[in-house]
């Protein structure tokens, strides 16, 4: 473990950064106590967004944006984003750090239940980035998937929780034990999709990347062709 904390330390002080925007942002939500992903996560991102250059990208879990504006500075000059967030309290946080980067003709800003708001959405997401309720992926994947392009990325984020979902369920505590219990369902859920090809890393506090397959013509409804 101590290594493992060395190498990231190491791997960490070799990033460059991000613009002074992003540096201030960072610096006043996590001085705030507002979860910013990790820089781990953010170099991934950074990398994914320059790889597979997606056009509209799905984010469920906006907390002040931070994220939001990340892709919105490292993607494409026209990419667009469609962001969910319940926490009434960070909402207008979340606005107005979209108003002060420029960035609010990019966002759009969904208010409120990401169960509901997922089963409502149409048209299809290049990049799809979860990192919110965590106990809720299992239940949100379903419209997830549907709201994915052919050979569109998912990426899930913190979905280890702090390395105990290694432990035995008896090692957990007891108010964690559903968390643990559909985050195991989610990851074993993602491996098992034969819509999906999924890589489980230990990047952060563990991401979950998961390319939507191509449709296959063979087996394809007449409605689908």
């Amino acid at each position: 473990m101590i290594v493992e904390e060395r190498m990231r330390t190491y791997i960490n002080s070799l990033d460059p950064g991000n613009t002074e925007f992003l540096e201030n942002l960072e610096k006043d939500a996590l001085s705030s106590g507002v979860p910013i992903i990790r820089r781990e996560m953010q170099s991934f991102i950074k990398v994914l967004l320059a790889v597979k250059k997606p056009k509209r990208i799905l984010e469920v879990g906006t907390a002040v944006g931070f994220s939001t504006l990340l892709m919105c500075e490292y993607g494409l000059p026209d990419l667009e984003i469609t962001t969910i967030e319940n926490y009434e309290k960070r909402i207008p946080v979340a606005k107005e750090n979209f108003l002060r980067a420029g960035r609010n003709g990019q966002i759009t800003l969904l208010e409120g239940d990401a169960g509901q708001i997922l089963k409502e959405l149409e048209g299809k997401y290049d990049l799809i980035f979860m990192d919110a309720a965590k106990g809720q992926y299992i239940h949100w994947l379903e419209d997830v998937i549907r709201l994915l392009a052919p050979e569109g990325i998912l990426l899930s984020d913190n979905v280890l929780q702090e390395g105990e979902l290694i432990e035995s369920h008896y090692l957990v505590e007891r108010r964690n034990r559903t968390i643990y219990k559909r985050m195991r369902e989610y990851l074993y859920t993602l491996k098992h999709d034969k819509r999906l090809m999924t890589s489980i890393l230990p990047l952060g506090d563990g991401a979950a990347l998961s390319i939507k397959m191509p449709l296959d013509p063979m087996t394809m409804d007449k409605e689908e062709i």
